[in-house]
């Protein structure tokens, strides 16, 4: 069972481990740049992790994976709201997807960090593959009813609980801690790439042959990454200790560990707080009709206006040399809300689709930022717990910000409910700015793999 660490009695691990195709175990290299300092971005710097052989493959299967998946959920968003009309029932439909993450993220963790994680996300891709397809069956033979999207949400999102910890932990494994920043920024590439190629594939199916054959698509994206998978058998490496073989006390553990460092905390309620605006499908085909009043297109383009804009901040965050400090997270969590509550009160559909593309920029940067300092400030027999921690906090806790988010636009009015993640990120920051703003952490590559860095002014990091 963890116990935070303190400075007399550090105990430090072997070191982070990853897997390299055939090339077996070997500890990650030393080497990376310290904390702080200043260095200018450098793009070639951001796409270091693609030198990894089967990384690379990983990379340019998710592009096609994630695209299908953003084609489902447009499609998804789409049909809901041709059904019912109402900005709840999109809440309900979010929340049933998102309700196991935030139920099941932190157990889904614990299980990935006890298993191997490639048997794993093959399992998980051949059931998505299963669900996608029975979805384009019911939707296709007209026998879809609204409580079936309702039970299919939810069955996927349990599937995709324990897949989207074993992804993250897997990327680890293929790149190691030294280029994870680019790998993590490059993920997020990934998925805004899907957020332009997604939802332009989603509008054109559905203006030309509807809803069944966005599923049927989805369906077919997963049979790629799948594939990689299978050729790739590099097995997880499994570390020595107690955490592993433990399973009572797992999960109090990792929310002890999590809440034991105060940036770590503080990162993993941004994250909650940035959940309504990630969770695009329930404000974007709001604002869509009912401010601007356009259709499916008009949907597809502010949808691929945020994907755009994430683009370059994605780049941004991974090209960066140093690893990210707290107080640069705070700084970007900030300058997210206030591009949030400018773009909800943006006036006319020009200045709305940059703010949108805007939003997506600065809040891509932010994110990416906070997810590499999690997870490189977190020892590896952890990882797993706390990226389950994580998905529990975005996109876990919309089940709970959708119903709200759906129900103030259609008390108020869809610009609020957009305002309202701006609003979050502010109030998030304010209250947790002493612990980013002193928050240092240590260099990669120093072997300590037991506990996060220290704060600055040479603490242990639990504390300010």
């Amino acid at each position: 069972m963890y116990r935070p660490p303190n400075r007399k009695g550090a105990r430090h691990a072997t070191g982070d481990l990853v897997a390299r195709g055939d090339n077996g175990m070997r500890p990650a290299p030393p080497g990376g740049a310290p904390a702080g300092g200043r260095s200018r971005p450098n793009l070639l710097h951001a796409f270091r992790s693609l030198d990894e052989p089967v990384f690379r493959r990983w990379f340019f299967s998710q592009i096609f994976s994630a695209s299908g998946s953003m084609t489902q959920s447009v499609a998804m968003s789409w049909l809901v709201l041709r059904m019912t009309g109402s900005g709840i029932d999109l809440g309900l439909m979010t929340s049933c997807s998102l309700l196991p993450l935030l139920l099941g993220g932190p157990w889904a963790g614990a299980l990935v960090d006890r298993v191997d994680r490639r048997r794993l996300l093959i399992v998980t891709q051949s059931l998505f593959i299963g669900l996608s397809s029975l979805l384009a069956a019911l939707v296709a033979t007209g026998t879809v009813r609204l409580w079936m999207l309702f039970l299919l949400a939810a069955v996927t999102g349990m599937v995709n609980a324990p897949d989207a910890a074993a992804r993250q932990v897997y990327v680890v494994e293929l790149v190691g801690r030294e280029r994870l920043a680019s790998a993590v920024s490059l993920y997020e590439v990934v998925l805004n790439t899907s957020r332009v190629l997604g939802p332009a594939a989603g509008g054109v199916l559905l203006a030309t042959v509807g809803e069944a054959p966005c599923f049927e698509f989805n369906a077919a994206s997963y049979l790629v990454p799948l594939a990689v998978l299978l050729v790739n058998r590099t097995v997880s490496p499994k570390y020595v200790g107690s955490e592993l073989t433990a399973r009572k006390g797992q999960l109090r553990a990792g929310f002890r560990y999590a809440w034991s460092f105060p940036a770590i905390r503080t990162c993993v309620f941004l994250a909650a707080a940035s959940g309504m605006l990630f969770n695009l499908g329930v404000t974007m085909p709001l604002l869509t009709t009912k401010v601007f009043h356009l259709g499916s297109e008009g949907y597809g383009l502010m949808m691929a206006a945020f994907g755009l804009g994430a683009l370059p901040g994605a780049l941004l965050a991974a090209s960066s040399r140093h690893r990210p400090t707290g107080r640069s997270v705070a700084w970007l969590a900030l300058g997210t809300g206030a591009c949030v509550l400018a773009t909800a009160c943006a006036i006319g559909l020009g200045f709305a689709i940059a703010g949108i593309a805007l939003t997506g920029c600065v809040s891509i940067w932010f994110i990416a930022r906070a997810n590499t300092l999690v997870q490189i400030e977190t020892e590896p027999s952890m990882r797993g717990r706390m990226m389950g921690i994580w998905n529990m906090a975005l996109p876990g806790t919309s089940p709970i910000t959708s119903p709200m988010v759906g129900w103030v636009a259609d008390a108020v009015g869809p610009r609020e409910s957009f305002g309202l993640s701006g609003v979050a990120l502010l109030v998030t920051v304010g209250l947790g700015w002493r612990s980013l703003a002193g928050y240092v952490g240590r260099p990669l590559g120093t072997g300590d793999e037991s506990k996060p860095g220290n704060a600055g002014g040479g603490g242990d990091g639990r504390r300010g």
